[in-house]
């Protein structure tokens, strides 16, 4: 019968195939050769114990020297299995996951690390960067030109969201406030996307400073500049390290190093809530897609659930879990929220139940600003140790996204954001190394093969 499997992806799989048999092949000779050692140990054994004893060792004597070196060589057996296999399994894991996320495109331009990415909400979507270079760049996905430069803080730029209707991007400072922007794009004609598979392999690389993209040609040179906002929220006596637009984009929230969360009216800029509560320095703010709610998380080990829906009084929940910096909450599908933490997990929660989660995963890395794919219930987790790795909502690891010497991040990955109707990029990551990289994620692919 005909493979329908693709030519090139049936040659991978009959090349590591061809390995596996050649790897078990000199498994089973080695296996063979140290059986006729341990047989030929045995008898020495035996023999020496009547030369010493002028008589035969008890049979406990001969078992007890007997299995002590049977041990020595059982253990050298499944240490070379282990070496031989590990490899095998690596290989075929690197490719699968190849075949499966891919990158696309690198958004090249930013002098430093970049904080937190976007992707616009409205036509045309548009890809947003917030960087500690003080600006924030709205980038063509197909292309990866820089559309427009906005200049207006005069400190880093900690996060960007796009407004749910209108062409409105809300950036949070380090100079204490927060912006709202009004940009016009037009989209550049898109180029033939090269074939990212045939990028470099999936080796461990550590790589210097002189390794990260070059921004001396500076790609956002040339693009129109937004100098000033609509709008300045001010009130809080601390960095802003992130803002977002709450359900119908008529209120927006900011969280502060001053402890605080602050609630206000775009239209006016007017402070509405002031919210107070955690015991240290915020990290994050995220709000429910659908329903007026907040979520802020903070260095203080918790996060808080803030609750708008009625008009006369806002509550709060507080969820305790973590044992490290909360480095972000973000809602899901129904009345979820996932929590990372610099203590290495992250974790699943039922609204209706605050006491425990209900799925917890542990890595071996702190991990940076989450993001769910909403439809697929895909989260993705950027770390400290410049991985990206993907999970579903009950901690099943589904993938690895490839980085070698030639593709991925060179330093701390800090944000990822899903764009699950993007034809061609649907994950993308940004990083320290001061670049934002689109992926396709082949998500019937990786749901398949959990």
């Amino acid at each position: 019968m005909d493979s329908k499997l693709p030519s090139s992806v049936r040659s991978t799989l009959l090349e590591l195939f061809g390995q596996i048999e050649r790897e078990f092949e000199n498994l089973y000779i080695e296996n063979l050769e140290l059986r006729r050692e341990i047989e030929t140990l045995n008898e020495r054994l035996a023999a020496e114990g009547q030369a010493v004893d002028g008589a035969e060792l008890s049979k406990g004597q001969l078992k007890t020297k007997a299995s002590h070196s049977t041990s020595q060589l059982s253990q050298k057996l499944k240490t070379t299995y282990k070496a031989s296999t590990s490899k095998i399994v690596s290989s075929f894991k690197t490719t699968t996951s190849r075949a499966v996320c891919q990158l696309v495109k690198e958004y090249i331009g930013h002098r430093d690390g970049i904080w937190d990415v976007s992707v616009a909400r409205t036509q045309p979507v548009v890809l947003g960067t917030a960087s500690a270079d003080h600006t924030a760049l709205l980038w063509s996905i197909e292309t990866g030109r820089c559309l427009v430069k906005y200049t207006g803080h005069v400190g880093s730029v900690n996060s960007i969201k796009f407004h749910p209707s209108e062409q409105l991007a809300l950036t949070a400072s380090g100079d204490q406030t927060a912006h709202i922007w009004r940009y016009a794009v037009q989209l550049p004609t898109p180029q033939p996307v090269a074939d990212s598979s045939q990028i470099g392999g999936e080796d461990e690389v550590e790589c210097s400073d002189k390794d990260e993209p070059d921004a001396d040609g500076d790609a956002s040179s040339d693009c129109p500049t937004i100098r000033a906002p609509l709008t300045s929220l001010k009130s809080h006596q601390g960095v802003v390290m992130a803002a977002d637009w709450l359900v119908g984009g008529k209120q927006a929230v900011t969280a502060s190093w001053d402890r605080t969360a602050n609630l206000y009216e775009v239209e006016t800029a007017e402070l509405v809530h002031s919210l107070t509560g955690h015991d240290q320095e915020l990290t994050h703010c995220c709000t429910h897609p659908t329903q007026r709610l907040v979520v802020t998380s903070s260095r203080d080990t918790t996060f808080r659930l803030w609750d708008f829906r009625d008009p006369s009084i806002h509550s709060v929940n507080v969820f305790q879990g973590h044992t490290d910096t909360v480095t972000s909450a973000v809602f899901t599908v129904g009345d979820n929220v996932v929590s990372g933490s610099d203590d290495r997990t992250v974790k699943v929660w039922d609204l209706k139940n605050m006491r425990s989660p209900i799925a917890t995963i542990r890595t071996d890395s702190a991990i940076n600003r989450i993001n769910v794919c909403v439809g697929q219930k895909i989260i993705a987790l950027p770390h400290d140790n410049r991985q990206v790795r993907l999970f579903d909502m009950s901690g099943v690891r589904l993938a690895r996204l490839p980085r070698s010497s030639r593709q991925g991040h060179r330093r701390m990955v800090c944000c990822s954001a899903w764009s699950e109707d993007h034809p061609v990029c649907n994950l993308f990551t940004c990083g320290f190394d001061r670049q934002a990289i689109g992926w396709n994620i082949n998500i019937p692919a990786l749901l398949q093969e959990k």
